[in-house]
């Protein structure tokens, strides 16, 4: 196949090599094409190559990287979904199938135009490994892959099809999912950054700076896993109460983590391996630290993450009390907060939102 990767970090070099190792022609789609070499690789946590395999090119011109596509690949932040829906829906051809991964940060609704106009859409609920760049357009660190991936498309009889391309690609069971919506609430990073960063942030106003910060997950906390866990539980309420869409996929982090309490969930979270040595997003201003609001886990955790589950609730009618507070704390600090919205796609009431989701 005509494979076009979109982003040429973590998990764009990680696909690009799985999508190269199986002989497919691969394109990565980058703002920094000059960087890429042709051969890529994939090394484990001891440096040792995996995984290897041989692009056609990388490219920052959308008519190189999207004319003749067959397979899209985005793997880029939920922030920037809209623009690259539009310029996938200017150049790509009708007939390509478009992926993304994660699954969740509104990235159907993004791509609503291409679905409309017969573009098979499909997301991966969470990625197949951990990855880390060891050197930019070269190679890429990958451990814990997981034993399957999770599936789902719109619309939903597309499903198959898609885990199939992609079971091939990574030589992985696939799992369909009934329903889309159970990638767009899953709980990953919209419950565990937003939950973390609320925590150790939760007297930061302006002029307010730190000497250190802790490690954002081997440092984690009693505090940040009980409103982990709080705001884990809410969103399972509010899957309970749209049995039309059958949730059942929407996986507890408690379940996740295998942790039932606030001990277990600190113990857990701060012993993972892959986590170590992450740090917590901060800016140095004259030797003192403050929050990076530009950083990700704010930008497109809250905005692109929480905000749609907050929005989920209130079609559902669900009372979310510590998730209403975790956005309502972020707005108050964020410096811009361009948030997804669903009206801005058509999405006005529960009659839409069942239309969309249910087809």
């Amino acid at each position: 196949m005509r494979i076009t990767i979109v982003g040429g970090g973590n998990v764009g070099t990680q696909f690009a090599v799985h999508c190269a190792e199986k002989e497919h022609e691969v394109i990565i789609y980058t703002s920094t094409p000059n960087i890429f070499r042709k051969h890529l690789n994939i090394v484990d946590e001891t440096g040792t190559t995996t995984h290897k395999g041989d692009i056609l090119y990388a490219t920052n011109d959308p008519g190189n990287a999207f004319y003749n596509s067959e397979l899209i690949l985005v793997t880029i932040p939920a922030t920037m979904m809209d623009s690259i829906a539009k310029i996938i829906y200017e150049y790509a051809p009708k007939t390509a199938v478009i992926g993304v991964v994660p699954g969740n940060g509104g990235s159907e609704c993004a791509f609503k135009a291409c679905i409309e106009r017969g573009n098979v859409f499909f997301g991966i609920e969470r990625v197949p490994a951990i990855a880390r760049l060891v050197k930019k357009g070269e190679t890429v660190r990958s451990i814990g892959y997981r034993n399957e991936l999770h599936v789902s498309s719109l619309p939903i009889v597309n499903v198959e099809k898609c885990c199939d391309l992609i079971a091939d690609i990574f030589d992985m069971p696939c799992v369909p999912i009934p329903n889309f919506l159970n990638l767009t609430m899953t709980p990953s990073n919209p419950i565990l950054h937003t939950a973390r960063l609320k925590t150790l942030f939760k007297d930061y106003t302006d002029g307010i700076t730190y000497d250190s910060v802790p490690l954002f997950y081997e440092e984690w906390d009693d505090e940040s896993s009980q409103l982990l866990i709080a705001c884990d539980e809410e969103v399972q309420t509010i899957c309970k109460a749209l049995p039309k869409f059958h949730l059942e996929f929407v996986k507890s982090l408690q379940l996740h983590y295998e942790s039932s309490t606030v001990e277990t969930m600190t113990k857990k979270i701060s012993g993972i391996k892959a986590f170590k040595g992450l740090v917590t997003p901060t800016v140095e201003i004259n030797g003192k630290l403050i929050p990076d609001l530009y950083s990700r886990y704010f930008t497109a955790d809250f905005s692109y993450g929480l905000t749609i589950i907050k929005q989920i609730a209130d079609f559902a009618g669900v009372f979310i009390p510590n998730i209403d507070a975790t956005i309502q704390w972020y707005n108050d600090i964020a410096i811009e907060n361009k948030e997804f919205q669903f009206k801005d796609y058509g999405i006005y009431d529960t009659y839409s939102f069942e239309k969309f989701y249910l087809q």
